[in-house]
């Protein structure tokens, strides 16, 4: 199983940018789909990016299309999520996952492995 742990959380302004990064721990990352996903106070956890295991394909929900952008360094187990042009609505504690399949899915189900959440807080 592989083991996560993400970091890059914080407090940021509206209209800054994060970069939230994922080390991965395994043998199997390179061949693993990864996956970001968020959870609001009062809100249910909701995909936000994923990847394939070669990096070739990504899809993103429609909300951060434009501003955010997940990539991955298979040499160093690492996945990460840049956010750009932040808004208030992006405030959530971030989780990273790592898929069952080497192809995307944006399905939670589909995600065998959870890091433990960074916190991301986008002041107005």
């Amino acid at each position: 199983q592989v083991q996560l742990v993400e970091s890059g959380g914080g407090l940021v302004q509206a209209g800054g940018s994060l970069r939230l990064s994922c080390a991965a721990s395994g043998r199997t990352f390179s061949r693993t789909g990864m996956g970001w996903f968020r959870q609001a106070p009062g809100k249910e956890r909701e995909f936000v990016a994923t990847i394939s295991w070669n990096g070739l394909t990504t899809y993103y929900i429609d909300s951060v299309k434009g501003r955010f952008t997940i990539s991955r360094d298979n040499a160093k187990n690492t996945v990460y999520l840049q956010m750009n042009s932040l808004k208030p609505e992006d405030t959530a504690v971030y989780f990273c996952a790592a898929s069952k399949y080497s192809i995307i899915t944006t399905m939670p189900e589909d995600f065998g492995s959870w890091g433990q959440g960074t916190q991301v807080t986008v002041s107005s």
